[in-house]
């Protein structure tokens, strides 16, 4: 990782300039609109645009509204938190159908408040606030993995790893009031803090993910076991043991205060369970849902989930025996892929839930950079084409996978 990181050390994101708003203006348009960091973020835009289209072309025909579809599920308990804060949510029910005010602390606390912080802005109302944080997060992430694609495997490595996880099945999230793209934001400059050793860079961005999503518990564990190590070894000792403090707070401190509002050690995990019916089972109801899914009575669209299941499991392998893998993104991808498989309750839900695990698309990205240019488009545009019909029928056609 340290040979890797000092063979691709990547350009810095701003240097001293000379006096002159000429210069700044030449500074800012020669080396910004040029960079591979504008191109990622543009690239990126561009295929949410087709993933958009889509959902639009295939809701119009079945009398639904492009809004609705943006904000449903999660993000109605996200707009309702923003708004009304976590007690004055409208009408909270359990998995039961049964209400339970406290449903509401199953919702991480960092995007519903962004969201309440952008509508302040004039004439924004809470639904827009919430798709710009996804935007404006998605457009982070990608910059984010176009840094970790360039350190890997070239600048041509970190476009197509946007590409690819803009145009991921159920992508759609990054989209929609969601965590998706700011999860991703924060894990994705946390493994490159990691990568660079940049240990408070990996501390501040582990911290926030801790605060979007329990996801982060795998994030939390690679970064406080590479701070470790890098300490051992002697190197910036003072900050990767910072880091290993403070990487884990932002989820600890979420999971202190549901306790104290639910008095009950376990407060997160219960609402989970009551709230969702979530729980950890260690793969017991993934491997009956896969077997039953592709061997009974199952439905297409199921099917295709656990095809894109199985599929994480195979890139996760392929990762961590891949020898141009880094062990950090290969131990996030991973233990992702592992955390979605063992948690129970929600099995339809998997794709989404694997967006986050961006890593995994890292071997893909790498194949098709090798291969020659019309090769490497028309394999990529086939896949954004498909990653986007495979989105909007989730939220047209079956309408449960959110």
């Amino acid at each position: 990782m340290t040979e890797l990181a000092d063979k691709s050390r990547p350009e810095p994101f701003a240097q001293a300039v000379p006096e002159g708003p000429a210069r700044l203006f030449q500074v800012v348009t020669g080396k910004w609109a040029s960079s591979g960091y504008v191109r990622a973020a543009a690239l990126f835009l561009a295929v949410r645009l087709v993933g958009i289209g889509a959902l639009a072309a295939m809701a119009a025909p079945r009398d639904l509204s492009l809004g609705e579809r943006l904000r449903s599920w999660d993000g109605w308990w996200y707009l309702q938190i923003a708004e009304h804060n976590y007690t004055g949510v409208s009408n909270p029910l359990d998995a039961a159908g049964l209400p339970y005010p406290a449903a509401s602390y199953g919702y991480f606390p960092l995007y519903p408040a962004l969201t309440g912080l952008l509508q302040r802005l004039p004439g924004v109302s809470y639904f827009a606030a919430g798709i710009l944080v996804s935007t404006l997060a998605g457009i982070a992430a990608a910059t984010a993995l176009y840094r970790i694609g360039r350190l890997v495997n070239g600048p041509r490595t970190g476009l197509l790893l946007v590409v690819l996880w803009g145009a991921a099945p159920m992508a759609i999230a990054e989209s929609m009031v969601m965590t998706e793209a700011l999860f991703t934001a924060f894990a994705a400059w946390a493994l490159v803090g990691v990568l660079e050793r940049n240990w408070q860079l990996a501390a501040i961005a582990t911290l926030f993910a801790g605060l979007t999503r329990s996801t982060a518990c795998v994030l939390i564990a690679v970064v406080v076991v590479a701070a470790v190590i890098d300490a051992w070894r002697g190197r910036q000792r003072g900050t990767a043991i910072m880091c290993a403090v403070v990487a884990p707070t932002g989820l600890l401190g979420y999971w202190a205060v549901v306790a104290a509002e639910t008095g009950s050690l376990t407060g997160w995990q219960d609402v989970e369970l009551r709230g969702w019916n979530t729980r950890f089972d260690g793969g017991a109801e993934a491997w009956d849902w896969i077997t039953n899914t592709l061997f009974g009575p199952g439905n297409t669209w199921e099917t295709m989930v656990a095809f894109v299941t199985i599929a994480a499991i195979a890139l996760a392998i392929v990762c961590c025996t891949g020898k141009r893998m880094p062990w950090p993104l290969a131990a996030y991808a991973a233990g992702v892929v592992l955390l979605v498989l063992c948690s129970a309750g929600l099995p339809a839900l998997k794709a989404r839930f694997l967006l986050p695990a961006f890593a995994l698309l890292l071997p893909i990205a790498i194949g098709l950079a090798r291969r020659k240019t019309s090769t490497m488009i028309i394999a990529t545009v086939a896949f954004v084409l498909v990653g986007s019909w495979f989105s909007a029928y989730s939220l047209t056609v079956w309408k449960y996978a959110i």
